[in-house]
Order: C-alpha cells, then structure tokens, then sequence
C-alpha cells in the first residue's frame, strides 16, 4: 500500500518544496496537489463540499510549478495533480508541461485528472459545461498522441491538429499514468475507457470500500485487467481503521487531504498522519 497527502499549495501555507521533503523523510510515497485557476464572483454551480467554498480554492498555485519545485528538492517522491482540469487547459502546451516535469523528476510525475465542477470557472476558459467530459477525453487522447508518437496529430470533433514534430516525451513509457478523479459509475467508466486508474472522493460519503470491488468488477468485464489499474482513495478519513479497510477492498494507494497549514502545523500534521499509515 503506498500513501500520499494532498493539499492546496497557497501563499500562507508550507511551500511545495518544504513539504515534499518533509513526505520524503517521513516515508510517504506521493505529493498531490490541486488546481485552479481562479474562482468567479457567481456561482452557477454550488460547491460539493456543501457551505461557503473554502479561501483555499481561491488561493491555490498553479499545480506544475508546484510541483517543479517538489521535484526539484526530492529523489523518491511522486507527484500528482489531484486533480488537474484539462477542460480549462490547452492541450498541446498541457502535454509539453506533463513530459517536461515526468523528465525533470526522471519518471516520478502522476497525472490526476478531472471534469471539474464549476461551470463559471470553466465558462471563462471557453469550455461548454455541458459538454466538458467529452472535451476532457479527447484532450486526453490528445496528448497520449503527443507523448507517443514522433509526428503526432489528432482529429476530433472537440479537438483537431495537423502532424507536429514536439519534444520532450516523457521518461515513463508510453506515458505518465492517467488517474481519472470523480464518482462512481460515470467517472469510472471514464478511467476504465482511458486512464489508468481510478481516484474517487472518500470524502463525499461514497462507500469506496464497497465500491472499489465493483469497479474491479466492472473493469474485467469491460475488459481491463484489473490488476493494472491504480485504486486511489482520495481525500480519505485520518483513521487506522479506514485504512485497514480500504485496503482490504482493493485500494493501491491512500490519499489523505490536510488543510493548507504553516510550517510547524503541518509537520505536526504529518507525523500524525505518519502514525495513521503506520510509516
């Protein structure tokens, strides 16, 4: 079983850099961060979290340089978007940052994926919300072209380019591993029809441990061997009992979420976590 934590990286709380480290020391296998970009004033779409959206969604860095920095100071560590939107993202330059940063951590980037679910935010970008999870799988097929192929091009109804020549490709082979991130069935259906894996919200009162065999059900049927596909339990409880159960059902990997806190609380967050995984 491997563990990671996730949080928003923000301007007040400990620096990407500084908590990558300190997962690193402490036996941690990934650092996941979030994204976006910015969050309007209107708010078409309510936050799933129920309440106020919390400032951190506000304030949250951008996922890449984040990670850059992570990478920059660890040898071990993975590091994942958690999750990154591709609805709100070009593509072509997505594709070139995912294969820079898989080169420059030699092979450690994790690349978590999502639809989102602020239709203001995405409107900005030009995204249809409506059609948002067809946009995300053929951006995606996109780029898996890109990193693949030496003159890649791609023809879609959301998504059309010429041949190319675009370099680097990344270190992991044919790509970094593509988790898709959101709820049970419609997202994993998306994960089984092109990623490589699965991180549903333990957060939001799914069942994972109930439906983490449904899903490896789901895959052998569709015809994925579900022996290849990550089960990321993402955002779950700080509990030794939750754990014990999780990967009982399946799960590769456990991802705990902490608030974004300053340096001596968030080491003091960590070694409790440390002790819940048993590190």
């Amino acid at each position: 079983m491997d563990f990671g934590v996730a949080y928003f990286p923000t301007d007040y709380s400990m620096r990407p850099a500084d908590m990558a480290r300190a997962l690193e020391e402490r036996g941690f296998e990934s650092l996941w961060v979030a994204e976006h970009s910015h969050i309007p004033l209107t708010r078409k779409s309510p936050f799933g979290g129920g309440g106020e959206l919390p400032k951190q969604y506000y304030d949250v860095m951008d996922p890449f340089v984040s990670l850059a920095t992570a990478a920059s100071v660890t040898t071990k560590l993975r590091l994942g978007t958690g999750i990154c939107l591709v609805v709100q993202r070009d593509p072509i330059q997505t594709a070139k940052e995912v294969a820079s940063l898989d080169q420059l951590s030699d092979g450690r980037f994790i690349f978590g994926v999502g639809g989102g679910w602020n239709q203001d935010e995405m409107e900005d970008h030009g995204t249809v919300f409506e059609t948002r999870f067809k946009l995300m799988r053929e951006r995606i097929e996109a780029m898996k072209a890109i990193w693949t192929q030496t003159k890649p091009e791609y023809h879609g109804e959301m998504v059309d380019f010429p041949p190319m020549m675009t370099w680097p490709k990344p270190v992991q082979k044919p790509h970094p591993p593509i988790i898709v991130g959101g709820a049970f069935p419609h997202a994993a259906k998306r994960a089984l029809r092109y990623g490589d894996g699965w991180m549903p919200l333990g957060s939001r009162g799914t069942d994972l441990v109930e439906t983490f065999p449904r899903f490896r059900q789901m895959a052998a049927e569709a015809g994925r061997d579900p022996e290849t596909l990550q089960l990321v339990a993402y955002q779950t409880a700080h509990e030794s009992d939750r754990v014990k159960r999780l990967t009982e059902a399946g799960a590769t990997r456990i991802c705990f979420s902490v608030t974004p806190l300053a340096d001596a609380e968030m080491l003091a967050k960590l070694d409790e976590l440390a002790k819940v995984a048993g590190l």
